[in-house]
């Protein structure tokens, strides 16, 4: 019998044990990943602080290299000014000061049409400038006229290292961008011809004008005095002449940064690292180097960046950030505000690092003091690095992650179903041939025990204990076999021998007292003796069957003669027997046949209620044949069916004659050794009982086997 599976399968269990485990592997990676960008993040603030520090003490005690500016602002000039620019980014040209981040004041000339606001910028020695100009008219150059001053323009007056005067006009177009040239002294046509390369801007319009950004590197101003800057306003897009022109006059160019401080920062050579001098007041007054621009950043943007985004904040998430040690601060937070505590913390003769986000870019600020002889903090040195180096790491650490996790998901779980697959195939083995070992009734079928008894593991240990047990039961089942024989033997050699004398005793009987004696003990031996020959023929039925002759015979005829018996025999019994019109023909064995109807007709005697008839049919259903015996009397117990036709049950009431139970046991092994089976059932009327036996149809002799209609 085949029991199903109450609960989850192996296969299922190993799977759901072995997710978890496969996930296990790749947080712990991500653990770890984290672990060591904490570390590298740590050991390069450390390496920028050291940086920082060197640099400083280099610059301690100059007290002078802090206070003096590169350019005294005269009294009766305008000055203009060129503070730098607080963004870490190098500003695109785009007309637009957002990416400044905290633009300067804009300084203000002229009124009305052709007016313009001013804001002048640095950052590693390149000045911007930016223009809000009022323009209700706008006219473009016209790139087929070599003349240049005849169109809105932009002018740039300053005098060269050389001491010559310098004039570079910069022309506007529709596209957005500008085009410089170096100038003659009438403002008319380019001299040389060509562009001037180095000067670089971009127009845009608005509701009032142009926005017109401007760079150009510092080196080609020479002095920093009598730089001016001019806008020339055309309004006839027809006549093309100068309407006006709006200039800042001759005036001074003020930067707060020193020439001698920019060429020692130059000279230490850390090029790929941004490096500021603040003095204590806040203000710039070197800078050299960079890290990477917006640009770069967006180039390096791939889907390991943005895997390397989702891996931190699932960690973020996952795992808050702890508190920074002290002295070497890590933070994700606003740029501008990291900047400030970095400087503040600085100047207060506090080394510190922190780490910031500019944009797309992840950088790590490192300030420390410079002091003076008396030991006052007068300015200090702050180093700025991105984390390249550490995000390149993350990268390509996120990249082989998701890779041994994608894997270990799958490859995890397969293992598992497969290895879950074979054990199960094993047991299913192991069971289906522990379970053909022994048929439905019971009766061992097999001895010898093959699957998996050559396994080393506990599987095969259970195939080698079945295996065994079974050769036990097939020893002990052996000799079940052979005890009725050898009991039948030597019963019979007493038996023998007590009839013998129980004959001499009744030929020498007195009375009629001694014969009734004579008469039970003859009955007791003849009891015993049959009881014996039972057992005997139950053990070797199969046996016997398997080599007995079978011919194809009118099974009606069989049984209806069979039934002429039994009216002869019982006398006080009534059978009642319908069959069919035609010859129903089984190959069979007729005497065991016979046989069959013995136990069948003892059964329903024993059963059946007084003075009702046991009523015997024959069926024809399709290729097979019906023979029931029914009786009225007691019902079958509810769970009495299928156990009925086992060996060594009987459900007689206690107190009956002594019965071994054989008689429907042997009913159904003539039944199966013929190819058919028996079955036992109440009356549907709850009057009686009946048993049914099924066997298999044949073709009458010499004749084609026909198709039976039920």
């Amino acid at each position: 019998m085949r029991f199903a599976i109450g609960g989850l399968r192996l296969g299922t269990k190993l799977l759901l044990l072995g997710l978890p485990l496969a996930l296990l592997v790749p947080w712990l990676a991500f653990l770890l990943l984290g672990e060591l960008e904490r570390l590298s993040v740590q050991m390069q603030s450390n390496q920028q602080r050291l940086i920082a520090e060197s640099i400083a003490i280099s610059f301690n005690g100059r007290e002078d290299w802090f206070t003096d500016l590169p350019v005294e602002v005269g009294e009766n000039t305008q000055t203009l000014v060129a503070r730098p620019i607080q963004s870490t980014i190098r500003p695109r040209l785009d007309g637009d000061m957002a990416d400044w981040l905290v633009p300067p004041a804009a300084m203000s000339f002229g009124t009305g049409d052709g007016a313009f606001a001013l804001s002048l910028g640095t950052r590693e020695a390149m000045l911007y400038a930016h223009l809000e100009v009022q323009d209700d008219a706008r006219v473009y150059r016209n790139p087929e006229v070599l003349r240049l001053n005849n169109a809105d323009q932009v002018r740039l007056q300053f005098l060269q290292p050389n001491g010559d005067d310098g004039r570079i006009g910069i022309t506007l177009s529709e596209s957005g961008g500008t085009t410089a040239y170096r100038m003659d002294a009438d403002w008319r046509f380019a001299a040389g011809g060509l562009p001037e390369s180095a000067v670089q801007g971009h127009v845009r319009e608005t509701p009032a004008g142009y926005a017109v950004e401007l760079r150009l590197p510092s080196a080609i101003l020479g002095s920093w005095r009598l730089f001016g800057i001019s806008f020339v306003d055309v309004d006839d897009a027809e006549q093309r002449t100068i309407r006006a022109i709006t200039h800042t006059g001759e005036s001074n160019l003020a930067a707060y940064r020193s020439p001698l401080l920019l060429k020692l920062l130059e000279g230490l050579g850390y090029s790929d690292m941004h490096i500021l001098v603040i003095d204590a007041e806040g203000r710039v007054r070197a800078e050299t180097g960079s890290f990477r621009t917006d640009a770069e950043a967006a180039a390096a943007r791939s889907w390991l960046a943005q895997a390397v985004a989702w891996f931190t904040g699932l960690r973020t998430a996952l795992m808050p950030p702890e508190a920074p040690p002290a002295g070497a601060d890590v933070d994700l937070a606003g740029a501008a505000s990291i900047d400030r505590q970095v400087r503040q913390a600085a100047l207060a003769g506090q080394p510190t690092a922190r780490r910031r986000r500019v944009g797309d870019v992840e950088t790590i600020l490192a300030g420390h003091h410079v002091v003076s002889t008396q030991g006052d903090v007068i300015g200090m040195i702050a180093v700025e690095q991105n984390i390249d180096d550490i995000l390149r790491f993350q990268y390509e650490a996120v990249d082989r992650i998701t890779l041994v996790s994608l894997a270990s998901l799958f490859l995890v779980p397969l293992g598992l179903v497969a290895f879950a697959g074979r054990l199960a195939w094993r047991i299913g083995a192991l069971r289906r041939q522990a379970a053909s070992a022994i048929d439905e009734h019971g009766r061992l079928r097999a001895t010898a025990f093959g699957a998996g008894t050559t396994a080393a593991d506990e599987i095969g240990d259970l195939a080698r204990s079945i295996a065994a047990m079974l050769a036990r039961l097939g020893q002990h089942n052996t000799f079940l076999k052979g005890m009725p024989r050898t009991l039948r033997h030597e019963i019979n050699n007493p038996l023998n021998a007590l009839n013998t004398s129980l004959e001499h005793l009744s030929q020498n009987a007195r009375g009629a007292q001694d014969d009734k004696y004579l008469d039970s003990a003859k009955r007791g031996v003849l009891r015993i003796g049959a009881i014996v020959e039972n057992l005997a023929d139950a053990a070797n039925l199969e046996e016997s069957l398997a080599v007995e002759d079978m011919e194809v015979i009118d099974f009606q005829a069989l049984v209806a003669s069979y039934i002429g018996n039994c009216r002869t025999v019982h006398r006080q019994h009534r059978f009642e027997f319908r069959g069919v019109a035609d010859p129903v023909y089984a190959n069979v064995a007729d005497y065991r046949i016979e046989q069959l109807l013995d136990k069948l007709i003892d059964n329903a005697v024993d059963f059946h209620r007084a003075n009702s008839p046991i009523r015997i049919q024959l069926d024809v259903l399709r290729d097979q044949l019906r023979l029931a015996i029914a009786n009225r009397g007691p019902l079958l117990p509810a769970d009495a069916a299928g156990m009925l036709f086992e060996s060594m049950v009987s459900r007689r009431a206690a107190g009956a004659k002594s019965h071994f139970g054989l008689g429907l046991y042997v009913v159904r092994v003539i039944a199966e050794q013929h190819g058919g089976s028996a079955r036992a059932m109440n009356l549907p009327d709850a009057s009686g009982v009946a048993v049914a036996v099924y066997l298999p149809l044949a073709a009458p002799p010499g004749v084609p086997t026909r198709a039976a209609v039920a």
